[in-house]
């Protein structure tokens, strides 16, 4: 692909604007950040000079042009891996992502990852702004995690998402929802855990609530379902879990903060194979066979960033977490 050639000349009514402000109404599919980052690489001219501030005050009748470089090479390579596609158009594509599938290349992930079959599947299409190793990606789901993910595939797609999922639903457009099994019986049926995150120090790999900082995170829950082991003791709960904010594991971490972990969940519920003991035949088999953390992404809503259209998505539970909330509901 090759660079492309943009020019124009300043009317009386974009007379005393920024210079990316204009940029970015006059070509609506590149972003206003996107301009920014274009001026300021020596990438636009007025009248022939070159200017680096993107702040700089248009006057009328002034010639405009900017050269919008050809994206860059994606470093991941394209591979033919299937996708199981919710939803897709020329903006954004939506998947239902299984286990086992990382989002993007990273250290012992250079390879097979969701990025790699987005570079086959969309092409040149694919958005570069999150960076070549992420693009299109505005938001993640752990390795195991099962569920819904949207994927922008240009610039103006990944800008209008993006902002979206900053704001985490606060303004209303954005809506997230898991489904977990977790351990034992909550003392309440809903409830909000409000406590930050960061990564434990002596164990890189897992994030623990912090109480000198770490980055904001909320989580809210509600029980759906209880399951009774011996006794009159509930042995696990089916919880619904919305975010107010998108840390690194939070739901999980969150969960076995209170004292509820994921089943299965080997990182952060590791101390609850007595609880595991009293599980029937049928639910222990089912959770020998899951070997993940028994969290589902099963709702996603968003308003489309160029439509303006409400999407609403809802996925049912993958046939491993399906078959252990039946063995638990029959046992």
């Amino acid at each position: 692909m090759t660079d492309q050639h943009r020019t124009f000349v300043a009317s009386e009514a974009e007379a005393g604007d920024r210079l990316d402000r204009v940029l970015s109404l006059r070509f609506d599919d590149i972003s206003r950040s996107r301009f920014k980052e274009l001026v300021k690489a020596g990438r636009v001219n007025i009248n022939g000079a070159v200017v680096i501030e993107p702040n700089f005050r248009i006057a009328p009748d002034q010639e405009i042009a900017v050269v919008v470089p050809a994206p860059e090479p994606a470093i991941p390579q394209p591979e033919s891996i299937p996708l199981d596609i919710v939803f897709e158009d020329a903006d954004l594509i939506v998947i239902d992502k299984p286990a086992g599938l990382v989002i993007h290349p990273a250290a012992g992930n250079w390879t097979g990852t969701l990025v790699n079959a987005l570079i086959a599947h969309c092409g040149d299409s694919l958005s570069g702004i999150g960076g070549v190793r992420r693009p299109g990606i505005v938001h993640r789901l752990d390795k195991d995690t099962t569920g819904l993910l949207v994927v922008a595939k240009n610039d103006r797609a990944h800008q209008g998402l993006s902002d979206q999922f900053a704001a985490h639903g606060r303004d209303g457009r954005l809506e997230r929802a898991y489904l977990a099994l977790v351990w034992g019986g909550l003392d309440r049926k809903s409830g909000t855990i409000d406590a930050a995150l960061e990564r434990k120090a002596t164990n890189r790999q897992k994030m623990a609530v912090s109480t000198r900082g770490g980055k904001h995170a909320v989580t809210h829950y509600k029980v759906l379902s209880s399951f009774g082991g011996e006794g009159n003791k509930t042995l696990a709960s089916l919880v619904e879990c919305r975010l107010e904010t998108g840390r690194t594991h939070q739901i999980r971490a969150h969960m076995a903060h209170i004292g509820h972990p994921a089943l299965g969940d080997a990182t952060y519920g590791s101390g609850f194979a007595a609880s595991a003991r009293n599980l029937t035949e049928d639910a222990a088999s089912a959770l020998a066979v899951l070997k993940r953390q028994a969290l589902h992404a099963y709702k996603l809503g968003f308003e489309h960033p160029v439509s303006a259209e409400a999407l609403k998505f809802e996925s049912p539970l993958p046939v491993d977490i399906q078959a252990l909330l039946t063995a638990l509901k029959t046992g």
